[in-house]
């Protein structure tokens, strides 16, 4: 789990836009898988080229230009992380639920899933899930008709139930990109050094 220190080496966020949705970085998870795999630190704070797991992350979400909050807790699990981030930014129209261990996300992925959710009928709960080749992935894409589901989450499980419940009423739309940064989070050393590596091939 990071402390509220680790906001200090990113920028501030910008103010909450009743128009848009708001990307709501979750970072208050303990990285216990990663440490359990070899790493010597909280994974967030693992460097990726000359910035830290959490700072590539922000990066990208900056980017895209689209309201945006950092919820590093502590909270017991991911389900109270996403309510505490969702009361915190009420006024937003939707939400795009990005676990900060995923530093590959693009810009453009966020501001696609963000056109997308913008075309949607917001006073009806609608559920975007973007998917890189048959894979689930982040970030999930909320309407604002979610805010009060969302707020009341708790536990290890996330929105799964909302995402479940949004299937079973044909709710659920599936984006297939082709973004692996929506899919690989670097919960472990070697998914650290693989994304590491598409880093590179990336900016090289």
């Amino acid at each position: 789990m990071l402390d509220s220190n680790m906001n200090q080496e990113v920028l501030s966020a910008p103010v909450i836009d009743s128009e848009q949705p708001c990307v709501l970085v979750l970072a208050a998870g303990r990285g216990e898988r990663f440490l359990a795999s070899g790493g010597s630190s909280h994974k967030l704070h693992a460097m990726l080229g000359l910035q830290t797991v959490l700072q590539t992350t922000l990066a990208a979400v900056q980017a895209s230009g689209l309201p945006w909050h950092l919820e590093y807790g502590p909270h017991p699990g991911m389900g109270d992380s996403i309510a505490a981030a969702v009361k915190a930014t009420a006024g937003a129209n939707g939400w795009l639920v990005l676990p900060a261990d995923l530093p590959l996300i693009q810009a453009s992925t966020l501001q696609q899933l963000a056109l997308q959710l913008a075309q949607l009928e917001s006073r009806e709960l609608r559920v975007i899930q973007p998917f890189y080749q048959g894979q689930k992935g982040h970030p999930v894409a909320f309407s604002r008709a979610a805010a009060q589901e969302l707020a009341e989450l708790s536990g290890d499980l996330g929105a799964a139930s909302i995402v479940r419940n949004a299937a079973e009423n044909q709710r659920l739309w599936r984006w297939d990109c082709d973004d692996i940064g929506c899919v690989l989070d670097v919960d472990t050393v070697q998914a650290l050094e693989e994304a590491r590596r598409i880093w590179q091939a990336r900016n090289s």
